[in-house]
């Protein structure tokens, strides 16, 4: 038994990613009648993320079927989407529903300037945003983040967990070309463009698909 097949073990067994921090504690933590001593009580959080690209790279040149990713929430066992048509059989696929341009228009806007007001938004826009942005709340993509420091103190808005799971990202600096249009006011069509790039994201969608968001 080494740190490499446990490690395995628990992400196989796990129904959601786990993060490094959460893989060491659990290596360190284990005990039991089964258990005489635990040989990893020691082990660190670099040493873990160590076997996490070890399993990663082992993986990809045994050319398994599954891959290690690494996710906003932690490191998961995803099936290799090559295998994508197979797998998809086992759930029943909802019918998508198509964002509306204003929709992926304002999605742009407050993925790249978050946190943001509403008042912003519909600067950028020059019209209303009250209904997009309940469609979208409603949708888990973007959430209240507060509240700002100005008069009146209207809320501020962002994108949500689910945004970077849905769209295969980590965190918000992978997202395309992030310093280019923040210097000026996104649109769906810049946000289609400048996402061509991001097609090595392991979910089914990308930030360039954001228009086809499922239920």
């Amino acid at each position: 038994m080494n740190l490499t097949q446990v490690i395995e073990a628990l992400l196989f067994g796990a129904s959601k990613p786990l993060s490094t921090r959460e893989l060491t504690t659990a290596i360190k933590g284990a005990e039991g009648d089964d258990l005489l001593s635990n040989e990893f009580s020691r082990a660190t959080e670099s040493q873990t993320a160590a076997a996490l690209e070890q399993l990663k790279i082992e993986y990809i040149e045994q050319k398994r079927a599954f891959q290690l990713v690494e996710k906003a929430e932690g490191w998961q066992l995803v099936s290799d989407p090559t295998y994508a048509p197979w797998v998809r059989q086992l759930f029943p696929a909802a019918k998508p529903i198509r964002l509306t341009p204003p929709s992926l228009e304002t999605l742009a806007i407050i993925a790249y300037r978050q946190p943001i007001t509403r008042a912003d938004v519909e600067a950028v826009r020059g019209v209303a945003v009250d209904g997009v942005l309940q469609n979208l709340m409603e949708r888990g993509l973007v959430k209240i983040a507060g509240r700002a420091e100005v008069p009146g103190r209207p809320l501020l808005y962002e994108t949500t967990q689910f945004f970077l799971e849905h769209f295969g990202l980590r965190d918000l600096d992978e997202l395309p070309n992030a310093e280019e249009l923040k210097r000026r006011s996104p649109s769906a069509a810049s946000l289609k463009r400048t996402a061509e790039a991001e097609s090595q994201a392991p979910s089914e969608e990308t930030v360039a698909d954001v228009a086809n968001v499922q239920n």
